[in-house]
């Protein structure tokens, strides 16, 4: 079996005994990697790229640890879990601008391959987040403006086509809708990003 099939098992399982569902729809919280995974294959990427991107929410959202990822997936998957995983998570407690201070920090030192992963994290989470709860959209994007400032070294392509989307919420949040939006047919996403 393929170690990305093999990572697709384990995080489905993971998040399914966590109880975790996908916020607002109730979906099981597995649909929001396999987009994260579809918007990847955009990237070109590598076979340990995809499972990280499938297992990119396990460790901060469950009790599977970075050593279990290292054991079951190998220590290149296991690097790249932890460069995408928040080093201050939300089940941490604390001022959320300290949080997001010292994942942002984190973010910005995590190579090319995660940080791609983590575009596409983005990408879907605001798709999300926008259609959904427009009040707290202006603070996410906000955020992930910042965010994307440091994460300069991910797919160009991605990068680029998010950056554009993003000049103010209030002046393009048709814009951004409608891209995020495109996460829902991938073709729109590979086309824009090549």
């Amino acid at each position: 079996m393929k170690l990305s099939e093999r990572a697709r098992i384990f995080a489905t399982q993971a998040h399914t005994e966590a109880g975790q569902t996908r916020k607002f729809t109730g979906e099981p919280y597995i649909v929001h990697p396999t987009a994260v995974v579809e918007l990847l294959k955009c990237a070109n990427p590598t076979e340990e790229m995809i499972a990280a991107a499938w297992l990119h929410d396990v460790v901060e959202d469950t009790d599977i640890t970075l050593d279990l990822i290292g054991v079951q997936f190998g220590s290149l998957v296991k690097r790249y879990v932890e460069m995408l995983t928040d080093v201050r998570p939300r089940r941490s407690g604390g001022e959320r601008i300290t949080r997001k201070n010292a994942n942002l920090i984190h973010s910005a030192q995590a190579n090319p391959e995660a940080q791609t992963i983590k575009l596409c994290d983005l990408i879907d989470n605001a798709g999300c987040i926008v259609d959904r709860d427009p009040v707290f959209a202006c603070k996410y994007l906000i955020e992930m403006k910042r965010l994307l400032s440091v994460m300069t070294a991910g797919h160009s392509g991605l990068y680029l086509h998010v950056m554009k989307a993003l000049p103010g919420y209030t002046s393009s949040r048709a814009m951004i809708s409608g891209l995020f939006k495109a996460g829902n047919n991938m073709n729109n996403i590979r086309n824009l990003v090549r």
